[in-house]
């Protein structure tokens, strides 16, 4: 072996060594792997290429000149995931607590440059205590640059970000601009301030947990989309997510071989609709009937559980649900869920997923906490999402759609293209006990007064539920474009996929709209 050959083969070997083997034994008695390994894992075995292996930070402040480590405290580069390629970057927290200085971040903007360029997803594994410190300004340039490209990339490429340990203080604000964000109960954490900042200034104690967990992202905040109990659950999570997601907006998503019938009966529907109206059921079971083998990647599962979104497929063809969940707060729209719907439905629009909507939504969620907090404004995002977006959008109506909500829940008059409903469905301003008070105000008035009040709201329901409980009226003006039986769901929605997979609609020409933040 030449002399040349040694020094790069040393090399090659400090760098892989990280932080050192103490800190990599400390980084696994945390419960964590190193970010090698969580790459190797992710990654497609041997398909892994590594750029700037040897890159050192710059700073000669604070004694930092004596403390270098070739890759500085983060991996990049690409490979394959299920032969496709994807660009990524591992921070390692054995080397400065994963903290992000000037030439640590210019490797990560290098690879999300090469990642926008080449048209692959990027994945970042994140796991950092923040800005390093000595850097100052720097380090607070760099995440600034990291973020820019987030946006720049946002719509283009999938950016998911894996939240494997810390992500404190700016370290949060990239994730947040990427498409989905994944987490580890017990181990991952994000937080814009630590539990000690906050006892220092509002003096509430709170533990890492609870303030900036899994848990609490999930279900709390909304902030991650996916959560994990482990690592490895999680690479396979991603893994799986990936199936699903094309490598850029103009690529197709990946089609998979259709093992399902294509007119395959859904005998499952009838019987998880319940005979009255009111009452709960599962929506994800229609939706598991449906679509291909059953097999339903629900994201952001945990939070805001009233509406269902998540990817399938159809005769093949990747598609992006949304549901209402008469299961939870009977369906109702209200701040998280439209907030939660607009999101999903305008990354599926971004990167030409079709949409599959089923609708059983009473209306929006009242209270004086709707009210204050923004309904209005908030459940306009759903609107909007929905009504800006021109990837094919199928419409399912398979009990209610009250009011206000079934305009916003992908109705045809906000450019759905196909239309169906069960025989069952009730299309109306609102529900009967709600309306007959208004309509009949008088009638019910005169029946107090006589003791036969009972027996004239019953007459007046049903009255009401004849003309209104049914999609017959919405079919007659053509809102609705057939009534079909449930058996028949998964026929139709693929025959009306393979329709609209030539759509062309283009929007007026601007710079874009402005959706109600």
């Amino acid at each position: 072996m030449s002399e040349a050959s040694k020094v790069l083969k040393e090399r090659e070997r400090l760098a892989e060594l990280g932080g050192g083997a103490e800190r990599i034994q400390k980084q696994h008695q945390a419960g964590k792997l190193t970010a090698r390994e969580r790459v190797d894992l992710l990654l497609d075995a041997g398909s892994f290429v590594e750029m700037d292996k040897f890159v050192t930070h710059r700073c000669t402040d604070f004694g930092m000149e004596s403390q270098k480590f070739l890759g500085d405290g983060v991996i990049t580069g690409f490979g394959t995931i299920h032969g496709r390629k994807v660009c990524i970057f591992s921070q390692d927290f054995t080397v400065f607590g994963g903290s992000l200085s000037s030439a640590h971040a210019s490797k990560i903007c290098k690879v999300m440059d090469l990642a926008l360029k080449t048209g692959v997803p990027v994945i970042g594994l994140n796991d950092s205590g923040g800005a390093r410190i000595q850097e100052g300004v720097e380090s607070l340039g760099g995440y600034a640059e990291i973020f820019w490209r987030n946006t720049q990339a946002s719509g283009v490429i999938p950016q998911i970000s894996l939240i494997m340990g810390p992500c404190a203080g700016g370290a949060v604000y990239s994730p947040a601009i990427t498409d989905f964000v994944a987490m580890v109960q017990d181990t991952s954490y994000m937080f814009v301030t630590g539990p000690d900042v906050i006892k220092t200034v509002t003096h509430e104690e709170v533990t890492k947990e609870d303030l900036g967990g899994a848990d609490t992202h999930a279900e709390k905040s909304g902030v991650a989309n996916l959560v994990y109990p482990d690592e490895r659950a999680m690479f396979e999570g991603a893994r799986r997510l990936m199936e699903f997601l094309p490598s850029n907006n103009l690529d197709p998503a990946p089609r998979k071989r259709v093992t399902d019938p294509v007119d395959r009966p859904c005998a499952r529907i009838s019987e998880l609709l319940p005979d009255v109206s009111t009452k709960p059921y599962d929506i994800r079971g229609v939706i598991e009937d449906v679509v291909d083998d059953g097999d339903f990647l629900e994201v952001h599962a945990a939070y805001s559980p009233n509406i269902v979104v998540g990817f399938a497929r159809l005769g093949g063809q990747t598609v992006g649900l949304v549901g209402n969940q008469p299961a939870h707060l009977a369906g109702c729209l209200d701040i998280n869920a439209s907030v939660k719907g607009a999101r999903f439905v305008r990354y599926c629009d971004a990167f030409n997923i079709p949409l599959v909507t089923f609708v059983d939504v009473p209306g929006f969620l009242p209270g004086t906490a709707q009210e204050y907090g923004g309904i209005i404004r908030h459940g306009a995002k759903l609107l909007y999402a929905y009504a800006e977006a021109t990837v094919p959008k199928l419409t399912v109506i398979t009990r209610k759609a009250y009011g206000g909500a079934y305009d916003v829940m992908a109705s045809k008059h906000i450019r759905a293209d196909v239309n169906l409903a069960y025989p069952n469905a009730e299309i109306a301003v609102m529900g009967p006990d709600g309306a007959i008070n208004i309509l009949y105000r008088k009638e019910i008035a005169e029946a107090t007064s006589s003791g036969k009040l009972d027996a004239a709201r019953a007459k007046l329901v049903a009255e009401y539920k004849e003309k209104f409980a049914n999609p017959y009226k919405a079919a007659e003006l053509g809102y609705i474009d057939e009534v079909i039986d449930p058996v028949h769901t998964r026929a139709r929605l693929i025959q009306a996929l393979s329709l609209l997979e030539g759509k062309r609609e283009k929007a007026p020409s601007r710079k874009h709209g402005n959706i109600p933040l």
